[in-house]
C-alpha cells in the first residue's frame, strides 16, 4: 500500500462514518496500521496503530484526531437533504471506481437514500438498477455482468448529471 492508497482508505472511513455508518474499532486500528507501515506520518497514528483489543473503544477518538491532523475530516452538510444527496454522490463514486459492488451501492441508494428524498428523479435509474437486482432471476436471460454494467453506467451518468448542475450553480 502506497501513502497515497492508506490516506484514501483513510479518507474513505472517514465518509463512511460521517454518513451514519458504524465502523468497527478493528477497521479504524488496521486502517491506521496499513498507513503507518505505508509511510504516512501523524502525531497520534502510532498510537492508533498500537492500540490493543482492551484498548477498543480508544479507536474512535484517536481516529478523528488522526483525521485532525492530516486534514482528512469530512463533515457532511447540515441539512439532512442536502448530506442524502452528498451520499449518493459518494455511493455513485464508489460504484464507478469499483470499491463498492454494484448491486450493493444500488440497493444503498434505493433503500437509504432516494425513500428519504421522495424518490427523485435524478435518482431513478439507480434505482431501476437495485429492483432489477432484486428482482432478477437467470431465467431471465439477464446476466449478472449485465446487471452489474447498468449499474455502472447509471452511476456515472448520475455523477456527470450532478456535476453539470453544481457547475451550473
Amino acid at each position: 500500500m502506497t501513502p497515497d492508497d492508506a490516506l484514501q482508505q483513510l479518507s474513505h472511513i472517514a465518509r463512511e462514518r460521517a454518513f451514519c455508518s458504524h465502523v468497527g474499532s478493528d477497521r479504524l486500528i488496521q486502517a491506521g496500521l496499513d498507513a503507518l507501515i505505508a509511510g504516512v506520518e501523524s502525531p497520534s497514528l502510532a498510537m492508533l496503530a498500537g492500540l490493543l483489543r482492551t484498548e477498543e473503544p480508544e479507536a474512535p477518538a484517536l481516529f478523528d484526531q488522526v483525521l485532525e491532523e492530516l486534514g482528512l475530516v469530512f463533515q457532511p452538510p447540515s441539512d439532512p437533504r442536502a448530506a442524502k444527496w452528498a451520499m449518493a454522490h459518494w455511493v455513485a463514486s464508489q460504484i464507478v471506481d469499483g470499491s463498492l459492488a454494484p448491486a450493493t451501492g444500488t440497493h444503498i441508494i434505493w433503500a437509504d437514500i432516494a425513500y428519504d428524498l421522495g424518490y427523485p428523479e435524478d435518482l431513478e435509474p439507480l434505482v431501476s438498477c437495485a429492483l432489477s437486482w432484486d428482482d432478477c432471476q437467470e431465467s431471465w436471460g439477464v446476466s449478472f455482468e449485465e446487471l452489474n454494467r447498468d449499474a455502472v453506467e447509471a452511476a456515472k451518468q448520475f455523477l456527470i448529471k450532478r456535476s453539470a448542475a453544481e457547475a451550473e450553480s
